[in-house]
């Protein structure tokens, strides 16, 4: 090729061929034949390199596709190794740190928290009519729920749960997690927070079930952060115990519920029909809330609901501890209910006020009136309980009797403000 090169360089048409010969058709046909060879030899290249390419594409490649997925992760990690400094944002889309500081596997803490979670099935009978015939007959109507175990005496086994997955039952089965089953009584429930407590006889179990039972762990709801992982455990749909995770999505969520407003947390773990009453806990084991309910609608996904434990617990208190009394034996405050009003969370928010009930007059040398409770005062406790309405007030009193001493919490407006005061109180008879 150099020697061409040089030698079209040097040809001169004026000059004489100086022993060189240049006949014009021999190089034309050394030319085509050059041309030639050269064509050929491009033809020869691009069938080698094709076959090449078929070689390792169809008999080479399976092997390395199947050796990139058999790499161990030693071998990952050198490759991510050696891509650092090339691209940052690479190297962090593979570097394997996605389960650093995350739960994956909640197991242990679910077999740790199952011995206390039990299933309530409960039969309530309701009567029906034959309009054709003119008679009438009772059928069982089974309904199913969950419950956490609270509570162990030498005489009972204490489950709590809600109001609503035992209202107006005939019968009260439970189901603990070695499947025995034992028959409940209710010692005590309350429509308004959704709560009931249930017992069951010591007498009623097995010691295998005493050994396997315990009493659940009770956290503090009030130091939830929306974002927590939770587990939602109970008897869904009936089905035996189950177990879902999901996280905390919203605190105090201002929910109504057959005319009833209650504050709730609210979760994406899926709580179903079953799950009522059984255990929201966290990832330590604790129960922080109380499965309650759930949203349905066909825009809606995974919005359920729990009764924070913290605000449960009073009440739970008061139910463990005490009986509904007959009204001529229950405990007396000493207020005019007929004039006291609620204040509502429109007025509140309307004349500065805080919720509770404020009240206008006082029944004279009552037990009430010699604690100091007067007119302008606004009720928003009784002992740990809070009172919104009339109607908490109402049903706190139907468990006292006299001589209970109570704490009573009312707001005083004093220069313009509202400020805090408890009033002890012994409550009296019923004149």
């Amino acid at each position: 090729m150099n020697d061409q090169y040089n030698i079209n360089n040097n040809t001169d048409s004026n000059s004489q061929n100086n022993g060189w010969q240049t006949p014009k058709e021999k190089k034309k046909k050394n030319g085509a034949g050059f041309l030639k060879v050269i064509a050929l030899a491009l033809i020869c290249g691009l069938l080698a390199g094709a076959c090449a390419s078929g070689y390792h594409y169809f008999l080479r490649g399976g092997r390395d596709n199947q050796k990139a997925a058999n790499l161990s992760k030693e071998e990952k990690q050198k490759e991510n190794d050696t891509s650092k400094g090339v691209s940052d944002e690479k190297v962090l889309a593979t570097t394997n740190t996605e389960t650093e500081g995350i739960i994956t596997d909640v197991s242990d803490v679910v077999e740790k928290v199952m011995p206390s979670i039990v299933s309530i099935n409960s039969t309530d009978i309701i009567t029906k009519y034959d309009i054709f015939f003119g008679r009438q007959f009772n059928e069982p109507v089974v309904g199913s729920g969950s419950g956490i175990i609270i509570g162990q005496s030498d005489s009972a086994i204490l489950i709590v749960t809600n109001n609503h997955v035992i209202a107006e039952a005939e019968e009260i089965e439970i189901v603990f997690v070695d499947e025995s089953k034992a028959q409940a009584t209710v010692k005590g429930s309350d429509a308004r927070s959704d709560l009931a407590i249930l017992e069951v006889r010591i007498n009623d179990l097995s010691k295998e079930t005493l050994n396997t039972i315990k009493v659940a762990r009770l956290g503090d709801s009030t130091k939830l952060k929306a974002g927590e992982m939770v587990i939602a455990i109970g008897n869904a749909l009936g089905y035996g115990q189950s177990v879902t995770v999901g996280y905390v999505s919203a605190l105090d969520r201002e929910i109504e519920i057959q005319g009833i407003k209650m504050k709730l947390l609210q979760t994406d773990a899926a709580i179903n029909p079953g799950n009522s009453g059984g255990a929201l806990i966290n990832i330590n084991g604790e129960v922080i809330g109380i499965n309650s309910v759930k949203f349905e609608d066909i825009l809606v996904e995974g919005m359920g609901y729990a009764i924070p434990i913290s605000d449960a617990i009073p009440m739970i208190n008061l139910l463990m501890n005490n009986k509904v009394q007959e009204v001529a034996e229950m405990g007396f405050l000493g207020i005019n209910l007929e004039s006291a009003q609620d204040v509502t969370k429109d007025l509140a928010e309307q004349f500065n006020m805080p919720m509770g009930i404020y009240i206008n007059d006082v029944i004279k040398d009552s037990p009430a009136e010699k604690a100091g409770l007067k007119s302008g005062h606004i009720i928003v406790g009784y002992d740990d309980l809070k009172i919104e309405t009339i109607d908490d007030l109402i049903n706190i009193l139907t468990y006292s009797r006299p001589g209970d001493e109570i704490t009573l919490k009312v707001k005083e407006r004093q220069d313009g403000e509202y400020v805090d005061k408890e009033l002890n109180i012994v409550l009296g008879e019923r004149p």
